[in-house]
């Protein structure tokens, strides 16, 4: 019986370590979103991220997160994304093209209702003690989106 008690908790132990190791991402620097109004997002409405002083020199990569509903009318999205690197005033603007569906009109977003979608923006050499302040702003024809839920940003060390 105590055996049996003791193997139970070694293996709870071991899946618990598993889990912790596994679901730490290291090289995620920064990873936030922001969520856009219920009524659409309009296209004055820029969302802003403040990236705190990094800890040290390194190239970063950029990705620009977009999550959206079934009522989202296009197949695609463009974005602007206006990134400042502070202390040196260093402003970098993008504009990415986002594809929501294939050519066929498959959903290339995870997810049932709301869909995840994923976006590279660009590749940052960053100094020690460097910040980024990122501005995201839609650049449709229509001026208030609806079905986009939140747009986020994710910074990872390479």
């Amino acid at each position: 019986m105590k055996r049996a008690i003791s193997l139970r908790i070694a293996a709870m132990t071991l899946a618990l370590v598993a889990m912790l190791l596994t679901a730490c991402d290291h090289r995620t620097i920064y990873d936030r979103y922001e969520s856009t109004a219920l009524s659409g997002w309009e296209k004055n409405d820029t969302i802003t991220f403040a990236v705190h002083p990094l800890k040290e020199a390194a190239t970063y990569r950029a990705l620009l997160g977009v999550r959206t509903t079934d009522s989202y009318p296009f197949t695609s999205l463009t974005l602007i994304v206006e990134q400042e690197i502070m202390p040196a005033h260093r402003v970098l603007v993008d504009t990415i093209c986002c594809e929501l569906t294939d050519e066929q009109g498959k959903v290339l977003g995870d997810g049932i209702g709301y869909r995840q979608y994923q976006f590279e923006v660009c590749q940052l050499q960053l100094q020690e003690g460097d910040s980024l302040h990122v501005v995201v702003r839609h650049d449709m024809k229509r001026e208030i989106l609806p079905g986009i839920c939140d747009v986020g940003i994710k910074l990872l060390k390479e």
